[in-house]
This record gives structure tokens, C-alpha cells and sequence, in this order.
């Protein structure tokens, strides 16, 4: 408008980052703590999304590191119209702190009762 030359024009845009949640592409990801009986005996657990709260099922026998998906709980897909990426679920099994002797009684005996050795897998590739 002035009558200059046309050119170019740049921009540089930064975006911050979230406490809870991780961008990657257009999927949310999200680490989340759930009780050994959570992830043991499996439930459902409320979850936040971005556009709010959501329900998520937790299969029996989850494991800590486990990802679980959300299907559509992403951000709206800059290239492909009328779709929306994941949420990605890390699950991380939160150990609870033993304050009293009951606790620490129903736990040895749990431990007695499934005597599995989680390294055992580790030992055999050795």
C-alpha cells in the first residue's frame, strides 16, 4: 500500500508449555499415577483432557509405563479435516507408603501368596 516492493512476510510463533499435558502432533499425552489397585484389579479412573474430564478403563494386570489410548481426545488435525488425534495415556503405578503394621502384615502375605520374580526375565537373557 505504501509502494513498495511485495515481499515476504515471517512469522515466528512459540508456544509454551503445559504442566500436564504434551503436544505431539496431534496427539495429548499425559502421565497419570494410579493405585496398585488400580492397576491390579483394573477400574475406571477419571482423566483430564483438554476439552475436560473423561473416563478411562484401566484393564486388570496394568502394568507401570503401560500407554493406554484415548481415541479422538487430541487436538483437531491441522491437515486432515473432521479428525482429531489420541490422548496417550502413561500409566504410572504409584507405591504406597506403608505407615502401619496391618499394611505391612496384608502385604507380606500377598507377597507370599504370588511369589513371582519380576527379574526373572532379566536373569534368563544373561
Amino acid at each position: 500500500m505504501s509502494g513498495g516492493a511485495a515481499g515476504d512476510l515471517y512469522l515466528v510463533i512459540r508456544t509454551g508449555t503445559h504442566p500436564v499435558f504434551t503436544r505431539q502432533a496431534d496427539d495429548i499425552l499425559i502421565a497419570l499415577p494410579v493405585t496398585v489397585a488400580e492397576a491390579a484389579l483394573g477400574g475406571r479412573i477419571e482423566v483430564p483432557t483438554i476439552d475436560g474430564r473423561a473416563q478411562l478403563r484401566i484393564p486388570p494386570g496394568t502394568q507401570s509405563g503401560q500407554k493406554l489410548r484415548m481415541r479422538e481426545r487430541g487436538v483437531p488435525s491441522a491437515t486432515r479435516e473432521g479428525t482429531r488425534g489420541d490422548q496417550i495415556v502413561t500409566v504410572e503405578v504409584a507405591v504406597p507408603q506403608i505407615r502401619d503394621e496391618r499394611s505391612r502384615e496384608i502385604l507380606r502375605e500377598f507377597a507370599k501368596l504370588n511369589p513371582d520374580d519380576p527379574r526373572e526375565a532379566v536373569w534368563a537373557k544373561l
